[in-house]
């Protein structure tokens, strides 16, 4: 199977946005019901072999322990909880409205309280409209939604790879159903004091010095897929750091700047693979050097602390 295949979002854009809002009905789920972890790392789903999952919830709050996949394989939405029992429907053919509807019926079945707090999108366009009322986004074309996944399944592995050379805390490489994409992130042990003002959400993600890399489909701001990088906070002369590949840039994002690189241009590289962990290294090395880091100390090389196997 080709490695980053094509994928333009103007050619899936009515799919992922259908499917990003089913996404956020069950991270809310999600959210409500698993127990909860620094920097948010209860929240966001991880890729499986033929979609992504909620992971095991439940107990904690007084609901059977149960889970929420989505394949996108068979196109489905499979709930199933501890004593074997599962509910199941497609997800083609439905609108954001009755997809809401039928899940809730769905973990009713399993004996779930699956209700939502705030029913209502995160940080998207419509997010005044309850789920319940959006009949808008009702588009679901299998072979996008296949793709989606196999390409989120190949970031995933490249992202897991450097993941491995770093031996400080960092998090899994997850999905985040708020934002579409799907990140990893290093964190150094110096706090960051973040204002109340910014609210609950930063203040638990950038409680510490991070760099932090991902990849996402592209939205309104970014209407293309790209690989990303970005240090927080932001330090003084970050974007006079070299990237690779020559490709690669800084672009401003928000008050700061990201590290990008465009999918079109890696699948260009005569190594797909190899130019988007040199971008994301070069990208960390930005970062982590002018943050003051100990680079070499932290350094992993394979996934290896032992220090008598190769690479130390």
């Amino acid at each position: 199977m080709e490695l980053f295949p094509a994928f333009p979002l103007e050619e899936w854009n009515d799919t992922k946005e259908t499917i990003h809002r089913f996404e956020q009905i069950v991270g809310k789920v999600r959210l409500r019901h698993s127990q909860r972890r620094n920097h948010w790392w209860h929240v966001p789903f991880h890729l499986t072999g033929d979609g992504i999952t909620s992971r095991p919830m439940g107990l904690v709050d007084g609901n059977p322990v149960f889970t929420v996949d989505f394949d996108f394989v068979r196109h489905r939405l499979v709930a199933s909880n501890l004593d074997g029992q599962t509910a199941s429907f497609p997800l083609q053919g439905h609108s954001v409205s009755s997809f809401y509807l039928q899940f809730q019926s769905a973990l009713d079945s399993l004996g779930v309280d699956g209700s939502i707090p705030d029913a209502t999108p995160f940080d998207l366009p419509d997010g005044d409209r309850p789920f319940v009322d959006d009949h808008e986004h009702a588009t679901y074309v299998p072979e996008h939604a296949t793709k989606y996944w196999r390409v989120l399944s190949q970031v995933n592995l490249v992202l897991e790879e450097f993941a491995a050379g770093f031996s400080g805390k960092t998090s899994p490489v997850h999905h985040f159903w708020h934002t579409f994409d799907i990140a990893v992130t290093r964190f150094s042990a110096h706090p960051v004091d973040q204002p109340q003002s910014v609210g609950e959400l930063v203040r638990e993600a950038y409680s510490h010095e991070v760099t932090s890399f991902g990849f996402w489909f592209g939205d309104d701001n970014v209407p293309e897929p790209c690989f990303y990088a970005y240090a927080s906070p932001e330090p003084d002369g970050l974007t006079g750091e070299p990237l690779v590949p020559d490709v690669a840039e800084w672009v401003p994002s928000g008050q700061g700047h990201l590290a990008l690189l465009r999918y079109a241009k890696a699948r260009e590289q005569e190594d797909p693979r190899a130019a988007v962990l040199g971008f994301l290294e070069s990208a960390y090395r930005a970062g982590a050097g002018r943050l003051g880091w100990d680079i070499d100390a932290l350094a992993c090389p394979g996934g290896i602390t032992d220090p008598h196997l190769g690479g130390h």
